[in-house]
């Protein structure tokens, strides 16, 4: 095993509308020259507006498929995404456990852009339990880190609670919040967060938390620090949503395609 592509092992849900998870995962590492080795969570009833049901894969069938990839490949990062199921979170974090020497990137999904709840409280708690005291990099948007850290006051002091965790790295996302401009924040333990800016786009996307995390965890994979990935992954992020199109009748998708989707941005840290 030398040379080629730096694989990123995705545990994430099928959407059949090709805006988010699985596919949000294989275009966005394809883009920035790393394999997606893709392992469904979750098939789920979806288009770009809104899901109608999701269905577990068995968490036995959902392992299988990662133990055989990790047996053949060398993984260079996990990318979580829709995880859905108690028993999946658990199976996760077990076998996060097993290679804690490869960085975790968590996009804690819980619902669909247009409300459809995914996971339930048991599931989130597991979550909490199991999987974010293993995780490299969350990217939580304001609504998930208050679900993930339901006593604290404020969506930064649920990053921070995060991060003290132990979850190493906390990307609070803001696209969820009023204003010109997107501000994530990036929190660290014992450490003032830093502030991303980006202009704020006039659309809503389906896909964009996923191809975010995707982007986080194939920087990551090409060796980059955290920083850097982040940074990086910021700004191929808002220039695919910037291209991004209408297929359908509800949000924009991404455009993942090629290398212009990760020009130089406008996005600065503070």
């Amino acid at each position: 095993m030398t040379g080629g592509k730096p694989v990123v092992l995705c545990f994430s849900g099928l959407d059949p509308s090709g805006g988010a998870g699985l596919q949000a995962d294989i275009e966005t590492l394809h883009s920035l020259g790393c394999h997606c080795a893709p392992v469904a969570t979750t098939l789920t009833v979806q288009d770009t507006a809104n899901a109608s049901r999701a269905a577990p894969v068995a968490a036995e069938l959902m392992l299988e498929q990662a133990r055989a990839v990790l047996a053949d490949l060398r993984v260079r990062c996990f990318k979580l995404g829709l995880i859905g199921a108690a028993g999946a979170a658990r199976a996760i974090g077990g076998l996060l456990r097993e290679h804690r020497e490869i960085p975790v990137v968590l996009d804690p999904v819980s619902a669909a852009g247009g409300g459809y709840a995914f996971s339930g409280a048991e599931a989130l708690a597991a979550l909490r339990e199991s999987v974010l005291p293993l995780v490299t990099v969350a990217t939580p948007n304001t609504e998930e880190a208050m679900q993930l850290a339901p006593g604290a006051d404020s969506a930064d002091a649920a990053a921070a609670e995060l991060a003290r965790a132990g979850c190493g790295h906390v990307l609070l996302t803001g696209g969820h919040e009023d204003g010109a401009e997107v501000v994530n924040r990036w929190h660290r333990g014992g450490v003032a967060p830093v502030a991303f800016r980006w202009p704020r786009l006039e659309r809503a996307y389906h896909g964009s938390g996923c191809t975010l995390a995707a982007a986080i965890a194939g920087n990551l994979a090409l060796g980059r620090d955290v920083e850097d990935a982040l940074r990086q992954a910021q700004q191929f992020t808002w220039h695919a949503l910037s291209r991004g199109w209408r297929a359908g009748a509800g949000q924009y998708l991404p455009d993942r395609s090629g290398p212009a989707a990760a020009a130089a941005g406008p996005g600065a840290g503070s």
